[in-house]
């Protein structure tokens, strides 16, 4: 893979994703930081790269653009060791790639959000209660299932692992106490450990040259 660009927002979690997995895979890319929060995520030009918005979106090729941080794990894992190649394994990483986005990211991420990148705790204190209860029943899933895993599938390091650390990690920056789950601590550890493990607060240089 030659010429990636992505677009990213440092405190985003969907953007670390793909942050720590081109790192972990020593794939240079180019970074262009887009503040969300300044709106640049609405401009014409960065529309014309992603109709809805959002990032990441990494450019694959010139004027060729991919979005969905998810969907952009794939892309990249595809035929590595991060994506199994068996059938029914590579499902149970998209199973836990979608139990990410349905049934974690909205509450886990979006509690986050409002707490420690707008600092608005107090006026959104009514939705984050409502986020509570399904956020921990989210961590409960992931409990449960590494009380009894090392890794989500396959026993091994995964983009599955990937998507959920990206946002469980720092889920006390949305006021969820992650001390009452010591697999997910014990696994978060493990993941730390990773070759090319990079902290979402790292700031990658323009472009990595391996």
């Amino acid at each position: 893979m030659e010429n990636l660009h992505l677009y990213d927002f440092l405190p985003s979690g969907n953007g670390y994703k793909v942050r720590l997995l081109l790192t972990q895979m020593g794939i240079p890319f180019e970074r262009t930081e887009v503040n969300i929060l300044k709106g640049e995520s609405r401009t014409p030009e960065f529309l014309s790269k992603n109709p809805n918005g959002r990032i990441p979106v990494l450019e694959v090729a010139p004027g060729k653009y991919l979005a969905e941080s998810n969907a952009i794990l794939l892309y990249l894992s595809e035929y590595t060791e991060f994506l199994p190649y068996d059938r029914y394994l590579k499902a149970q990483v998209m199973q836990w790639l979608f139990f990410e986005q349905y049934s974690h990211e909205p509450y886990i991420a979006t509690s986050r959000f409002w707490v420690s990148i707008l600092g608005k705790a107090s006026e959104y204190r009514t939705a984050l209660e409502e986020k509570r209860e399904p956020g921990y029943a989210a961590l409960k899933v992931m409990e449960n299932h590494l009380q009894y895993h090392n890794f989500f599938v396959d026993e091994r390091y995964t983009i599955a692992d990937i998507a959920l650390f990206a946002y469980t990690h720092v889920a006390d920056e949305g006021g969820f106490d992650l001390t009452q789950f010591p697999a997910i601590q014990a696994w978060i550890d493990r993941v730390k450990a990773q070759s090319g493990y990079i902290s979402i607060t790292h700031e990658p240089q323009l472009c990595y040259d391996y």
